[in-house]
């Protein structure tokens, strides 16, 4: 039997209005991820990158006060690095030290994925834009992945008001 055989792919494309250089900086530099990491109306606190192939990444986001407050953290490995082009990298819940947790420690459901496989691809578009393509592997269809679209799109709504300002 195929594990993935249930499995869909999520897949979310924006342009923005700056270079391809600060998209890059917006998801490579931890003080800068720290400005939109997350959905709508949650923080986040804390971003540790070791950006090499191999290297480590921690980020953690936080709950609004009114659903609770509590923090989120979120660990993985980079698999593939082509600067200002592409990043792959590999996405688990963790503790807020990095170890990874199996999903229901967090109180997700059981549709919610052990890792998720990420691809973001850098696109120059003329010399001010930059188009973005997101794809996350491995999610089973239902709940969880609908959430997770809502969240990412939220999350890259925070990138465009945020990081997006600091390009202009």
């Amino acid at each position: 039997m195929n594990p993935n055989a249930n499995k869909q792919d999520l897949v979310i494309t924006r342009v923005f209005d700056i270079p391809v250089e600060m998209v890059w900086q917006g998801w490579t530099n931890p003080k800068l991820v720290t400005l939109w990491w997350g959905p709508a109306n949650y923080t986040s606190p804390r971003c540790e990158i070791d950006l090499r192939e191999g290297g480590r990444y921690l980020f953690c986001m936080r709950a609004p006060e009114e659903q609770g407050g509590q923090d989120f953290f979120s660990t993985g490995v980079y698999t593939k690095i082509v600067p200002l082009e592409r990043l792959e990298f590999t996405q688990r819940l963790s503790d807020k030290d990095g170890n990874p947790i199996h999903p229901s420690q967090a109180g997700m459901p059981p549709d919610f994925p052990e890792e998720v496989k990420f691809e973001i691809e850098f696109k120059a578009v003329g010399s001010n834009r930059t188009e973005l393509k997101i794809t996350e592997h491995g999610w089973t269809p239902g709940q969880m992945s609908k959430y997770a679209e809502i969240g990412m799109n939220q999350s890259l709504d925070k990138f465009t008001a945020k990081i997006q300002i600091k390009g202009d």
